[in-house]
């Protein structure tokens, strides 16, 4: 069958492995000082590894392939000593997919209903419709970014902002990253990924009034840029105090 699959160039493979526990089915193992995708099957195609390769190794294909197989996944990592896929899965939760906890894939659903005057903040429902949210973590081929208003948001703009989930997140996918302390490369190679393989509608970049969380707003236009799309970008400034700025 024909399906989005990852391919890895050993020309570019350093043969870090640092791809090796960020794929969760355990497709991928350094052999011969090279990573490698050992089977097709195991490998869902989501690509969350694409962001932990620092030479740009690996890319997601569209290519003939045998179907993802989860009981062969289970199989293989039980083989490996490693617990299977299902053994990570929170229970109950729909459309999910993956193995790791922190980069699991799963979709919710949300009904948001109007808020009563003199209601608690912690009262209100979470628009979050995702998981996983960092970008790091994010695979480009998700679902949830299809046809998509995708949220790109600093780390600190939710705790910052009272009003997040209201006001900015509501109908909307969501990625968060520190544009000061993570790797800015990658966090544009992800984004770019995730801008090529999806008809995002419109991107909001969320940042800080800081002067080192503008870069998340030039990270956004040239990721824009760099997949050829054509997607409006939006700015939210927040101040260190909660307010929103002009």
């Amino acid at each position: 069958m024909i399906r989005e699959i990852v391919t890895i160039d050993e020309e570019k493979c350093d043969g870090c492995g640092l791809c090796v526990p960020a794929c969760a089915e355990g497709a991928i193992q350094i052999v011969d000082g090279k990573a490698r995708l050992i089977a097709d099957n195991l490998c869902d195609g989501l690509g969350a590894c694409l962001g932990d390769c620092p030479r740009d190794a690996i890319k997601i294909v569209r290519r003939d392939a045998d179907e993802f197989d989860e009981e062969a996944v289970d199989e293989h990592l039980k083989k490996s000593g490693k617990p299977p896929l299902t053994a990570h899965a929170p229970q109950p939760q729909p459309q999910a997919q993956g193995g790791c906890p922190s980069a699991r894939m799963m979709e919710f659903s949300r009904k948001s209903e109007p808020q009563a005057n003199g209601e608690e903040a912690g009262e209100r429902p979470s628009e979050l419709r995702q998981w996983p949210i960092q970008i790091n973590l994010v695979p480009p081929t998700a679902p949830f970014f299809k046809d998509a208003e995708l949220v790109l948001a600093a780390d600190c703009a939710p705790f910052a902002f009272p009003e997040f989930h209201r006001d900015i997140l509501k109908g909307k996918a969501l990625a968060i990253g520190c544009p000061k302390l993570d790797d800015g490369k990658a966090y544009l190679e992800k984004l770019t990924a995730i801008l090529r393989h999806n008809d995002i509608r419109s991107l909001t970049v969320v940042h800080m009034e800081v002067p080192c969380c503008t870069g998340l707003i030039m990270l956004a236009r040239q990721a824009v840029a760099d997949s050829g799309k054509n997607v409006p970008i939006e700015t939210i400034k927040v101040g260190i105090q909660g307010d929103l700025k002009g």
